[in-house]
């Protein structure tokens, strides 16, 4: 996959910069949605997993310039809370909160939780969408 070019759909800065790390040492030229003029805002991640969410991204990004596309989605699971915020961490609390208020939510959801009890995980999927049209999921969990 020397000197490919795959487009990340993410507008998020630090996601840009994080895979771009990654991938360009690998000889794939990332490149980013606003690069070849397009926008994923109206990418709406209805999925009810990480990877289904990543998938909807790395698809939209693929089906809009015809390019390999690369998409991560990512958040906190917190078992005393159901698994949530989950497929909602970046919106968790509603939108346009910061991530401070949102850590203020959460931290308010758990104040009756005893310590014992206190375990949460990280999970990160990412999914390539390769230039025929394939598809790889991979998945990460860090327990806490």
């Amino acid at each position: 996959m020397m000197n490919m070019k795959f487009i990340i759909a993410s507008n998020n800065k630090k996601k840009l910069v994080e895979l771009e790390r990654i991938l360009n040492p690998l000889g794939i030229n990332a490149v980013t949605p606003k690069e070849e003029g397009i926008t994923l805002d109206d990418v709406e991640e209805n999925g009810t997993t990480f990877a289904e969410n990543a998938f909807l991204k790395a698809s939209a990004a693929y089906l809009k310039t015809g390019l390999p596309a690369v998409a991560d989605d990512s958040g906190l699971c917190v078992d005393a809370l159901d698994g949530r915020p989950g497929v909602y961490t970046a919106r968790y609390g509603g939108e346009g909160l910061t991530d401070e208020e949102r850590y203020i939510k959460l931290l308010d959801e758990m104040k009756n939780v005893d310590d014992d009890k206190r375990s949460a995980h990280f999970t990160s999927s990412i999914c390539c969408i390769l230039p025929d049209g394939s598809k790889i999921t991979a998945e990460g969990i860090c327990e806490g």
